[in-house]
């Protein structure tokens, strides 16, 4: 197939092109590096079969020749750049899913929408199930990326139901594993980091609330069957069913590192989800799909990752700003 992925260059866009170039794929990298880099596809440009394009997917965009299917995964992720990015992260999710669906409609392509947990909030229900319609703060300081992906699905929905897209859902629960930022916020990439460097893990509040985390080629796996199961809807969850409380993971973390970092509580924030674990009968019934990687052999990984890149500083403020004067518009293709 011929596959556009928008957000390609990203810690999880990258992986999904490695997976559909494995298979004989042509993979279409659409990206802004907005919060992502460079590098994290470098490798894959010696391929003849991938393409990158640097661009907004805000903007509207085409594709020369036929596309099969379109990945739309292009949003920031992680706290800290939804709240640096805030509009951004609203207009990717708005007008970047609409272009992405455009592009599908006109090529008659399958569309997959790359979701998050997020869309069930702090949860009431747990397990959580996709019939669950959450429990979010549209106010709060994570709601931008909250209801950006809540609005995604409804026009996902929409499209399929008035237009004939045949577009499909995943709901995305926490993912780890190598490329993730040493300073994207999230709490794997945050503990193995800090772990490292012989610092105290910070753990918010008491430690006591619970993800469940999901070794990235697990992940990935998923979508990719999600783009072959075409006139599946969803929504459906992909995720590790096997409940950690953050505290845990810090302890996983120093025992897999060997690290004598002690552990920090600091002050819980806002609207952050006290539960989070997800119910996959869908995903085995329907794709055959479920994960496979224990979480300490994926933390393995990740921190043989992380210890042989030699850990940036603290990142800097974004180079760019999708909605800013200094928009990125698509340029030539680069091979």
């Amino acid at each position: 197939m011929r596959v556009v992925i928008t957000g390609g260059g990203g810690f999880l866009g990258s992986h999904l092109c490695e997976e559909l170039l494995r298979r004989g794929d042509t993979v279409w990298c659409l990206d802004n590096f907005c919060t992502s880099e460079p590098h994290n596809v470098a490798h894959l440009r010696a391929n003849p079969r991938f393409r990158t394009v640097c661009g907004d997917v805000t903007t509207a965009f085409d594709i020369p020749g036929p596309v099969h299917a379109v990945a739309h995964l292009a949003s920031p992720a992680s706290p800290p750049d939804y709240h640096r990015l805030p509009l951004e992260t609203l207009s990717a999710g708005s007008r970047g899913t609409e272009n992405a669906l455009r592009l599908a409609l006109r090529h008659g392509a399958r569309f997959v929408l790359a979701s998050t947990s997020e869309v069930y909030g702090d949860p009431e229900t747990h397990p959580q199930p996709e019939d669950y319609c959450g429990n979010v703060n549209p106010v709060g300081p994570r709601s931008v990326y909250d209801e950006a992906k809540r609005y995604a699905e409804a026009l996902s929905m929409a499209y399929r139901r008035s237009l004939g897209v045949d577009a499909g859902i995943v709901r995305i629960f926490n993912t780890y594993g190598p490329r993730m930022r040493p300073y994207d916020g999230r709490v794997v990439s945050t503990f193995v980091r800090q772990a490292l460097a012989a610092r105290a893990l910070t753990v918010y509040g008491d430690g006591s609330q619970t993800r469940s985390f999901c070794y990235v080629d697990d992940l990935v796996r998923g979508i990719t069957a999600m783009i072959d199961h075409r006139d599946l809807s969803g929504p459906i969850n992909l995720g590790n069913p096997v409940e950690h409380t953050v505290r845990e993971l810090a302890e996983l973390v120093l025992q897999v590192t060997g690290s004598r970092s002690r552990i920090e509580n600091l002050p819980l924030p806002v609207d952050d989800p006290t539960r989070r674990r997800p119910v996959i009968t869908r995903a085995r019934e329907q794709l055959g799909w479920m994960p496979l990687v224990p979480v300490e052999e994926g933390l393995r990984y990740t921190a043989a990752w992380f210890t042989a890149r030699s850990l940036p500083q603290p990142e800097p403020e974004p180079r760019h700003s999708a909605l800013g004067p200094h928009r990125l518009h698509p340029d030539p293709v680069e091979a």
